[in-house]
Order: C-alpha cells, then sequence, then structure tokens
C-alpha cells in the first residue's frame, strides 16, 4: 500500500525532520579554522544542510562537541532530501597519545629510582 502525500505536507515534513537533525547534532567540521554542522555521521560519510554547506573537498577534521573524532578526507558529494551527502575516501580516528614504536612488555617497570640519593 502506498501512501501519498501533498507537496506542502511533504514540504512540512521534511523542513520538520531538518530541524530536527539541526537541534539534535553535536557534530561539526573544521575546514581551514571555519566550522560547519553537520546533521549525520555515518562509516563512510557525513552530512549537511544543502543550504548552508560549503563546496568541500579535500582534508577536514571532525568534531563532536570539543572532542576531535577523526580526520578525514572528502572525495565525492551528492545532495539528497534536503542534505548535502560526503563520503570518505580515509577517515583516520584521532589518538589522545603518539603512537609506541615498539612493544611494551607487561613487566616492564613503571618509574625510575635515581641512585643519586644516599640510603
Amino acid at each position: 500500500m502506498e501512501i501519498s502525500l501533498s507537496k506542502e505536507i511533504q514540504a512540512g515534513l521534511d523542513a520538520a525532520r531538518m530541524e530536527s537533525l539541526r537541534k539534535a547534532s553535536k557534530l561539526r567540521i573544521d575546514v581551514d579554522g571555519t566550522q560547519h554542522r553537520v546533521l549525520r555521521h555515518w562509516t563512510k560519510g557525513f552530512s549537511m544542510d544543502a543550504e548552508t554547506a560549503p563546496k568541500l573537498r579535500g582534508l577536514v577534521d571532525l568534531y563532536d562537541g570539543s572532542i576531535h573524532l577523526f580526520q578525514c578526507l572528502v572525495v565525492a558529494a551528492q545532495e539528497e532530501g534536503g542534505e548535502m551527502q560526503f563520503e570518505f575516501k580515509r577517515a583516520t580516528k584521532v589518538a589522545e597519545k603518539a603512537a609506541l614504536d615498539f612493544e611494551r612488555k607487561s613487566d616492564a617497570p613503571v618509574a625510575l629510582i635515581a641512585m643519586d640519593a644516599p640510603v
């Protein structure tokens, strides 16, 4: 069974859906120091409001509030349902500390006690 709605009702529903996405999302991207709000995020991309979305191509940083989540390489975009959808060529998760270039042993000492002090 297919339900058809008038154009006015469909436009109202789409506007309400976009407003709900705008209010609920804390996601944002940072491009060369300029921040833009992200409506949705999935494993292979993200979407923004089509009216305010910039023409993106290249490296962007994706944040959830103040938490830096990913450094992404954006390669493609398409508009669908009032949203501009961008796809990732690569999305690298941001680590809180530098990667080790050696294996850390489980029984390794935690600290070094200096031998300068008299015992």
